[in-house]
């Protein structure tokens, strides 16, 4: 498959993603797991990602272009995923929010291996994070889910959980959008009929009947009160503005997915260590390390946990390294000169 005359690449398409597992839990949860268990390990390299806001401090806080690069493994992959918002793509353009590339470069050379469609691979690998962080912290046999905004990021989210817990009973839905939320409930009822899906009336109804909470919204101001969390739940704070502070100072439990990623941005956490009232020393612990089992996970069932997973290139760059394996194995995929 290679061309002496010039360096090639593996172009791989949504289809083709998807043609190898890639709208399916199992890849991604077992790629971020050593993904992230490497970060903890520090057999990673992550710059701090920088963003693109071409609209300065008066545009919306999800209009910008990420670029998240990073270094997995030994010799492993390096790469960078190159990821666009724009919060009224849905409305006023008819496309999905948020569109991204990932590209692979081969460590040895440098050289770029493969380009991938990246915001398929970018909803799931978001959604295999919030199973790894089910599995660890939130109480065991957890029956209800609820989910707010419910479009692409949040409908894979559901649909990755009741792949991999099978206990899971009712969903509760809130979107903006109540057709929206109709929606999914209506696929989540056909798909998996022992599943009860509720459209609720609010967020905070639809919160107050989660074991595991999950917003996915485009919010820049918060809305979810600590006091709609029930005791012994788990909340994966997702879309990252949507809890309001006494939630991180009142929780038994914070955990981020990097710290400094987390401390950025004028994010939650970033506004309270601006603010002196949260710091390293009050975090529980980075996700990589409960998972490499150096700091424990969830020890009570009734404290009550955050999640609050910014999204890592670690976790693209894992997630898309395998995709690119498993489409090489399997012939899949359009070869591409470079030159």
């Amino acid at each position: 498959m290679s061309d002496e005359r010039s360096p090639q690449l593996l172009y791989l398409s949504r289809g083709d993603i998807t043609a190898v597992g890639g709208a399916e839990a199992e890849l991604y949860v077992e790629a971020l797991r050593a993904g992230l268990i490497a970060h903890a390990e520090g057999k990673t390299v992550q710059p701090l990602k920088p963003y693109l806001r071409a609209a300065g401090k008066q545009g919306h806080i999800a209009d910008r272009i990420i670029a998240m690069p990073a270094h997995v493994g030994d010799p492993g992959l390096s790469g960078i995923k190159w990821i666009g918002s724009k919060h009224d793509n849905p409305v006023a353009r008819g496309m999905e929010r948020a569109s991204a590339v990932i590209v692979l470069n081969d460590p040895e050379s440098n050289y770029p291996v493969a380009l991938l469609e990246g915001s398929q691979i970018s909803a799931w690998r978001t959604a295999g994070v919030t199973c790894l962080a089910a599995e660890h912290l939130a109480r065991d046999g957890f029956t209800d889910v609820s989910l707010v905004g419910c479009g692409l990021i949040g409908s894979t989210q559901i649909e990755a959980l009741l792949q991999r817990f099978g206990h899971i009973r009712a969903i509760h839905l809130f979107d903006a959008n109540p057709e929206t939320a109709k929606a999914l409930a209506e696929r989540v009822e056909r798909d998996h009929p022992a599943v009860t899906a509720r459209v609720a009336e609010s967020a905070e109804d639809a919160v107050r009947g989660g074991d595991l909470v999950v917003p996915c919204t485009v919010t820049s101001e918060p809305y979810l009160e600590f006091d709609w969390l029930k005791p012994g739940s788990l909340l994966c704070n997702v879309s990252i503005m949507d809890t309001h502070k006494d939630a991180f100072l009142e929780a038994d439990k914070v955990v981020v997915d990097d710290w400094e990623q987390s401390n950025r941005e004028k994010k939650i956490i970033n506004q309270l260590v601006l603010e002196g009232s949260f710091s390293r020393e009050q975090l529980h612990a980075e996700l990589g390390e409960i998972l490499a089992g150096t700091r424990p996970g969830r020890t009570d069932d009734e404290e009550i946990i955050v999640l609050n997973p910014m999204g890592m290139a670690v976790e693209d760059i894992a997630c898309a390294g395998a995709v690119y394996e498993r489409a090489r194995e399997r012939g899949v995929g359009t070869w591409l000169d470079l030159y």
